[in-house]
């Protein structure tokens, strides 16, 4: 692997007018492609082979009118009068007449049809139907709804609009969360005392998510892709785009300093760097590919979207940044005597005396104490994690003040939270001996018996003479527990009667759905985590030839996962620094965080291990004791992991401030979980415990050591640097630029 990507490396760097022509190009036609066809992105939850799913699939055959979305319109009169009176009956009519002609609209149910008016009197309630889902509607379709009720909200009436058709269908990046990039800058400019090196990791980044959204987004006709996965893919490029251009030039640059020669040093930094940059790379993508495993479709997409990017990302990392070098040439050497120099040549030399030495000799004087600091540390921190709870985001999550908000709020306050999620449950009388009617007053009357059930309205005929509609209204809200427990009860009751009622019942709707999909990663987790961390343990030891280092890892890994749970909770679920972060509810969050934070991060902590491993590994390869390897060569590690963790919590929180309720706590979980792994299980952690094992930290059984093959990562394999390769090479790769 280092030989091939030494040759690889200079290959590059001396046709760096072809490989750049040749990135150009594709990022050209991708964009182009992209801005003739444009996107298609699809955000609406599928969960194909579950109950809910198939049942909702046959209601939009046999009754149109429900088997799409749905809004709300909710009237409430001014305070001392009653909704039915007939100065607010006349404008209330008049604005379920203009809903009725509104484009896409195929029924609307009145408040007096549904039943929905509130018990003071005051509030009035009123269902429009689609028959298309949120995602199908047309641009302007629920802003002629909006237009519809204005006359009533004229005449004195305060009236909102909202329900499923108003939920957020996409997520929109703004510059706020671009803001990332700024501080990536910053830190990379702090890093390398150069602004010419500063700009090459954004450069490289930039091609790379350019690339891989617009490779995403033609994907987009092709198979469903949701904005959520574009919105991580754009997360991922930025951040590894960064951090892998980072590792390599940072070798690069300490090789010139070295007085290598620009084409030599990058051919090194591609062999040594390169190969850690191509198997952390690996573990990322193996994480990413291993949410195919929940076999949830919009899942299975996002993860093998945010792959593509990562593998675009080290394919820019190991071509088009090699070009870049050469163009700049003998431009990014220290200059002499340069802060920048001076802090090179003292790293190189692993000199307690810089920030990183000093750190790793005080963490290793005693590594036990160590241990267990950060270990119960931690394990603090996740005890909340108990608490998680998960759901699919509905409209309680909006924006305070936002029309579906008011809308989801007022409805809880004067309906009841249970109407925000009705149940719908989908009734086969074909097996009924004598009056279907009968058996279906039957089966509702027992439904409505059950615990947590509000009310259930009467069966509903469809176009099929043997499907009913029962509409069942929970007393709690869409993403609480009690919901669920009634979905799972309101299923075992109907596996139980179905014979002795001859009523096939089948359960649905957007809150079935969700609690379909919870279930789903649920039950993924442990086959998921197997794969992933089996396969990530495969890989560690392959490069790393150690039983300690890639058990080591994957602990390490668990724990911050764990941290990072648990200060989810106290954030979006206590409600600590809600107001600080704009959370809009305090609650449950999106049911695949944890799927998605174990991936992401799993891929995330081995890069840090694998770019702080290899150091310590060269230096033990030179014949370095174990405590002397982990002391001088962490802290070679430790400047650059510090940058690239900074940026990935910078760029992962600037995502932060999204008021998506899908983004903002996935982006808010990898902020802190990359901040934790980094800081303080790959720079801590790492190595207190080799330093405590000391030789069986590199012991692997003869047996398995013999059937493994050598992975070079460290370039112990490439040719010895050509003699002159410094000031000459260096003048003749300045004449060449």
């Amino acid at each position: 692997m280092a030989s091939l990507l030494y040759r690889l490396g200079r290959a590059a760097f001396r046709r760096r007018r072809l490989v750049l022509s040749l990135w150009l190009g594709a990022l050209a036609v991708l964009l182009t492609a992209v801005g003739v066809s444009g996107g298609a992105l699809d955000d609406e939850f599928t969960i194909p082979g579950s109950e809910s799913q198939r049942a909702l699939d046959t209601l939009g055959e046999v009754l149109p009118a429900a088997g799409g979305t749905t809004a709300q319109l909710v009237f409430t009169a001014p305070e001392g009068s009653e909704i039915t009176d007939p100065r607010w009956a006349r404008p209330i009519a008049g604005a379920l007449r203009e809903a009725e002609r509104a484009p896409q609209v195929s029924a609307v149910i009145s408040p007096e049809e549904a039943g929905t008016i509130s018990a003071d009197g005051r509030t009035a309630l009123a269902v429009v139907n689609y028959a298309e889902s949120t995602a199908d509607l047309a641009d302007g379709s629920t802003r002629a709804l909006e237009r519809a009720v204005e006359p009533a909200e004229s005449a004195g009436l305060t009236v909102s609009v909202g329900g499923q058709a108003f939920s957020p269908t996409g997520v929109d990046i703004s510059a706020k969360e671009l803001f990332g990039v700024v501080v990536a800058l910053v830190v990379l400019v702090i890093t390398f005392g150069s602004l010419l090196a500063a700009g090459m990791p954004l450069v490289s980044a930039l091609f790379g998510v350019g690339t891989a959204v617009g490779g995403l987004l033609i994907g987009g006709h092709l198979f469903t892709l949701s904005s959520t996965a574009v919105t991580l893919a754009v997360m991922l490029g930025l951040a590894v785009g960064i951090d892998y251009a980072l590792f390599i030039l940072s070798r690069h640059r300490s090789q010139l300093a070295q007085g290598l020669g620009p084409e030599e040093s990058a051919g090194r930094a591609l062999g040594t760097a390169g190969s850690a940059v191509v198997f952390a790379g690996l573990t990322v993508v193996v994480a990413l590919c291993g949410l195919s495993v929940v076999g949830i479709p919009f899942l299975t997409v996002m993860g093998l979207g945010g792959a593509a990017t990562v593998v675009i990302a080290v394919l820019v990392a190991v071509t088009l940044l090699p070009a870049l070098l050469g163009f700049a040439g003998a431009r990014l050497t220290p200059r002499p005597g340069s802060r920048a120099a001076r802090r090179e040549a003292r790293a190189e030399r692993a000199e307690a005396a810089t920030l990183g030495g000093r750190w790793v000799r005080l963490t290793t004087r005693r590594p036990l104490l160590t241990v267990l600091a950060v270990v119960v540390g931690l394990v603090v921190i996740a005890l909340p994690a108990r608490e998680l709870r998960l759901s699919l985001p509905d409209n309680g999550s909006a924006p305070a003040g936002s029309g579906e908000r008011e809308t989801y709020d007022t409805v809880s306050e004067r309906f009841g939270p249970g109407l925000n999620g009705p149940l719908l449950v989908l009734a086969d009388t074909s097996r009924v001996d004598g009056d279907p009617r009968a058996a279906l007053t039957e089966v509702t009357d027992r439904i409505e018996a059950l615990p947590g059930m509000a009310r259930v309205a009467p069966a509903r005929p469809t176009e099929r003479d043997t499907a009913w509609l029962i509409e069942a209204v929970p007393t709690t809200g869409p993403d609480q527990e009690g919901t669920e427990r009634l979905v799972h009860t309101l299923r075992d009751w109907a596996e139980e009667h179905a014979e002795a009622t001859g009523v096939g019942l089948a359960v649905t709707g957007n809150t079935a759905v969700a609690v379909d999909v919870s279930t789903r990663l649920g039950d993924s987790m442990v086959p998921f985590g197997a794969v992933v961390v089996g396969l990530g343990l495969l890989i560690l030891l392959l490069v790393f030839r150690s039983v300690v280092v890639p058990v080591k890892a994957t602990l390490g890994f668990l724990l911050s996962v764990a941290a990072a749970f648990g200060a989810v909770v106290m954030v979006f679920d206590w409600g600590w620094l809600a107001g600080a972060l704009d959370v809009a509810r305090t609650g449950p969050v999106v049911s695949f965080l944890p799927i998605i934070l174990m991936a992401v991060l799993f891929g995330l902590a081995m890069d840090y291990e694998v770019f702080v491993v290899s150091r310590i590994h060269e230096r033990h390869a030179r014949g370095a004791s174990p405590t002397e390897a982990v002391r001088e060569g962490a802290p070679l590690a430790f400047r650059v992991v510090t940058a690239a963790a900074l940026i990935m919590f910078a760029v992962f929180a600037s995502f932060v401030t999204m008021e998506d309720a899908i983004v903002k706590p996935i982006a808010f979980a990898l902020a802190l979980g990359v901040l934790v792994d980094a800081f303080l299980i790959r720079m801590t952690l790492v190595p207190a415990v080799l330093v405590l094992v000391g030789r069986a930290g590199w012991w692997l059984p003869g047996a398995l050591a013999r059937r493994l093959p050598h992975v070079d990562i460290e370039g112990s394999r490439l040719p010895a640097a050509p003699t002159g390769s410094g000031t000459g090479a260096t003048e003749r790769s300045r004449a060449r630029v």
